[in-house]
């Protein structure tokens, strides 16, 4: 997917001789997703995993403590295994993993939406906090190409220090670099967004009729985090319980037959509980349940976390416990219901500036 053609610079009118010339000025939107490797061979993997394990607000031990262990010990090991599993999901006819196709296909949509209500004043472009295209040399072309003002969008429904935050770090360092730089804005979170809401009901109602059996229950598992951040003023715990609170209540349905859980636990200490994996397991095994559907409402986009991780590793642990028929259904990614939302909550982000 091409970037957006700029319109051509012309020297400001009455502007005094030897004035260089401007673009006109454009409003710009720019996305903000997590990142991808731009391979999965172990050169391309440890050079993404040192820039995503190196984020403070991803791992925020000393460094004195972490890089070193990280340097020599993880990232020696770590590319092989994470290779292996971008592998199993990896799109080999566009040579990119499925998250950069899917944000490829959501920032394409968005653009002709709102080039459709707003015209060809607005600039649409993504970037990856970790990984490329980056957020500094997407802030670069965008204010080359004249956006005066930039609305910041993370892809994330839920807030957290670890993503949101991050992100929004990443942006105002590339504005730092800028000259003249662009008035800026945030989009807000959108986990209790109604219309996010309803695309999601709507997702687990298609995933509901798809299964061969009607699933016992469904789980929506969210991307964990240290327990410890939570203690420390983290809203992403709430957030994801309010989602999960208000999809039950779309969706019509007793709040038992809907759990809330937490994938990807890393490193020794306590994350936010129950563990998906071990829920999965639990359930087999204690409870019975031998049909589940699982969601993952805290990804925009389908990645090696939900194609690698929960219909892996997650879904063996349930089937070797006991269960029978495990349902996943996908993330919203480029769904029209998806993009209605995203865009409600873009011109809501915009407003005074269109």
């Amino acid at each position: 997917m091409n970037a957006q053609t700029p319109l051509p610079p012309a020297v400001p009118a009455q502007a005094p001789e030897g004035h260089p010339s401007v673009p006109p000025a454009r409003i710009g939107v720019l996305l903000s997703n997590l990142g991808t490797p731009d391979g999965h061979d172990y050169w391309s993997m440890r050079r993404y995993l040192n820039e995503f394990l190196s984020d403070r607000r991803v791992i925020d031990y000393p460094r004195w403590k972490w890089q070193p262990l990280l340097q020599t010990v993880i990232l020696a090991k770590r590319p092989f295994t994470s290779g292996a599993n971008y592998r199993k999901i990896w799109d080999r006819e566009r040579n990119e993993s499925p998250l950069l196709t899917i944000t490829k296909a959501q920032t394409l949509g968005l653009r002709e939406r709102l080039a459709a209500r707003l015209g060809d004043g607005v600039r649409v472009e993504f970037c990856m906090r970790y990984g490329n295209p980056s957020t500094q040399s997407v802030v670069r072309r965008m204010v080359e190409d004249g956006c005066h003002r930039i609305l910041f969008a993370p892809l994330y429904p839920h807030y957290a220090g670890a993503t949101s935050a991050t992100a929004c770090d990443q942006f105002f360092r590339a504005l730092m670099a800028e000259t003249w730089q662009p008035v800026s804005r945030v989009l807000d979170p959108y986990f209790e967004d109604p219309a996010y809401i309803g695309a999601l009901a709507d997702s687990v109602r298609r995933g509901w009729e798809g299964a061969s059996e009607e699933p016992e229950l469904l789980l929506c598992s969210y991307h964990g985090m240290p327990k410890r951040y939570l203690m420390q003023g983290d809203p992403y715990h709430c957030q994801c319980q309010k989602t999960t609170r208000l999809l039950t209540e779309a969706l019509g349905w007793d709040r038992s037959k809907v759990r809330t859980t937490f994938q990807s636990v890393f490193g020794p200490e306590e994350w936010l509980k129950p563990y998906t994996v071990e829920e999965v397991a639990r359930l087999a095994k204690e409870e019975g349940v031998r049909r589940i559907a699982v969601c993952a409402p805290a990804f925009s986009a389908d990645c090696i976390e939900t194609l690698e991780e929960i219909q892996g590793e997650i879904r063996e642990a349930f089937v070797h416990a006991g269960g029978q028929q495990f349902t996943y259904i996908p993330c919203l990614n480029d769904d029209p219901a998806h993009l209605d939302a995203l865009e409600g909550a873009i011109l809501r982000g915009l407003a005074g500036w269109v």
